[in-house]
């Protein structure tokens, strides 16, 4: 059972550094804190739980069932963090939150002092790793302990489920998705561990057996629950920008025809050396090296093959954006000719601004490299026909900047 409890910890305790990927960052902002603060001590109770812990701390220690009021007090700081946490994503004014924030640590650090001070007076001489709860659950003190501990815990979890379904009604999209995760691993909390628990010490009150109930059955719905709760809290923070760097990514494979074509005039600074670098990092180079690229070709631009492959795009059926984004594309294909073989610019060249440096995002750019991809509907100024995604020679091939 110890390997299984490691290993719920382990995943539950690594979604912690997706949030601290950047230490500074975190330590300033009291939600990212608190998050990681309630991921990290969930795991440590999983940790201190796993009979092979209990052993190693009564071992080390030379107390018997030390471990307990270790576990315990653990708990009781993790049903504080989470109550932190949900003060602090609930938001309102500073004070009032700073005042919440210190209410529950006062309560919950009384509470493990109250169940150290208990282990302490009780007699527990027989180390129990497993059933300690219902072995000792008629043992003065230990009695008292165990319910306090469980009635701590529990404290935390109802509040937890009442602010869940309270704001879930006033907010939407992925936070209230996260709300019901932490939602769904609240109530498994309540009635997989924590009523089988009251089950299991009840019976031995009244003279009878559920042992099982408290030591099969409860430590694996408490590591469910923790991980289910812990997805509920990252899903709101961490999927945003997961989908903006998948976008990203898309983006930047989708320009690559038009950064083929364009690359070989392209003076943007090369981006700065490192072994990896996020999507949407990539993307940005990309952009600014492609529009770089576009001011530096736009002195080469022959509006006389953009207006016939426009016209002509016209007459086909297509509609006038598409028309355009074709138009434009023959005429960027042409100036990258141009301007490859060293040409004179054309007599017609003049101002003008393409689609996609009318719109802020890689959306124009991703759109006039769709285009290029397109079957050409139109020739170049000197008549010949120059598919729009052919690449061009260029003047002295630079290095795409490459991220390793």
């Amino acid at each position: 059972m110890s390997l299984v409890v490691y290993l719920a910890a382990l995943v539950f305790g690594t979604t912690s550094v997706l949030l601290f990927r950047r230490p500074r960052t975190a330590m300033r902002n009291p939600l990212t804190l608190s998050t990681c603060a309630a991921i990290v001590l969930g795991a440590l109770v999983l940790v201190c739980a796993a009979p092979a812990t209990l052993a190693t701390v009564n071992d080390l220690t030379g107390v018997p069932n030390f471990g307990a009021p270790l576990t315990y007090g653990m708990l009781c700081a993790y049903s504080c963090a989470v109550l932190v946490l949900l003060i602090n994503w609930r938001g309102g004014p500073r004070e009032r939150v700073r005042r919440l924030v210190l209410r529950s640590m006062a309560a919950y650090g009384l509470l493990a002092v109250a169940i150290v001070v208990l282990f302490a007076l009780a007699d527990a001489p027989t180390e129990r790793l497993t059933d300690l709860d219902t072995y000792y659950a008629g043992t003065p003190f230990m009695r008292e302990m165990i319910l306090l501990y469980l009635l701590g815990h529990s404290a935390a979890m109802l509040v937890m489920c009442a602010v869940c379904v309270k704001w879930g009604r006033e907010v939407g999209g992925l936070l209230r998705a996260g709300l019901r995760l932490i939602l769904l691993g609240a109530l498994l909390d309540v009635v997989g561990f924590q009523l089988t628990k009251y089950t299991a010490v009840v019976a031995r009150w009244s003279g009878h057996d559920l042992d099982f109930l408290s030591t099969t059955v409860a430590p694996p719905m408490a590591s469910l629950a923790a991980l289910l709760c812990s997805a509920g809290f990252l899903l709101p923070r961490l999927l945003p920008p997961v989908v903006a760097h998948w976008r990203g990514l898309g983006d930047y494979r989708r320009l690559e025809p038009l950064w083929t074509l364009v690359r070989s005039v392209s003076t943007a600074p090369k981006p700065p050396a490192a072994w990896w670098q996020l999507p949407q990092a990539r993307l940005q180079w990309r952009e600014v090296s492609i529009h770089d690229a576009l001011l530096t070709l736009a002195p080469y631009f022959d509006h006389r093959v953009r207006e016939r492959v426009r016209d002509t795009a016209l007459r086909a059926g297509r509609s006038p954006h598409e028309a355009r984004l074709a138009a434009e594309a023959a005429m960027l294909t042409d100036a990258a000719r141009r301007a490859a073989a060293r040409e004179e610019p054309p007599e017609t060249a003049g101002s003008y601004r393409l689609h996609a440096t009318e719109v802020s995002g890689p959306s124009g750019l991703v759109e006039l490299a769709r285009a290029l991809d397109r079957p050409p509907v139109g020739g170049t100024a000197s008549g010949g026909a120059v598919p729009p995604s052919r690449t061009i020679p260029p003047m002295a091939e630079p290095e795409e900047p490459h991220v390793a």
